[in-house]
């Protein structure tokens, strides 16, 4: 897999962690919908706890990722919904344990709400595995 990362002179560079953009050249597609603060057995992990529930959604995100051949390192798009916008400083160091620069192109969205109250984030990711 071959990676190109965008950042033309015509749009404004990252205010963040993060890249404008990515062209990828082989592999496969591997999508991965939203990952929530559940354990394999469907229980909430960490209940109002924001760095126990980010923690075990990347560990669901590197499950997922290992079910499909891949890793971290394959991940070509994040998408982060964040409840309150005062945990992203908080979920930046989490993120930082499992993804390492330069990050992929993300999309952070703050939401009134998820599908469970009790969820304080969800994170979907698209990744390209192999040749």
């Amino acid at each position: 897999m071959e990676r190109t990362y965008l950042q033309p002179d015509t749009v404004p560079k990252p205010a963040g962690d993060y890249s404008q953009g990515m062209v990828v050249k082989g592999g496969n597609l591997v999508v991965i919908s939203g990952q929530v603060p559940w354990d394999a057995e469907g229980k909430l992990v960490g209940p109002g706890d924001f760095g126990a529930q980010t923690r075990q959604v990347f560990d669901n995100l590197r499950n997922m990722l290992a079910a499909a051949g891949g890793s971290f390192k394959d991940v070509v798009k994040l998408t982060i919904f964040l409840k309150e916008r005062e945990d992203f400083a908080i979920f930046k160091d989490i993120r930082a344990e499992y993804l390492t620069p330069p990050y992929p192109p993300t999309t952070l969205l703050v939401v009134k709400d998820l599908a469970r109250e009790e969820w304080m984030l969800e994170v979907e990711v698209w990744a390209v595995v192999g040749d």
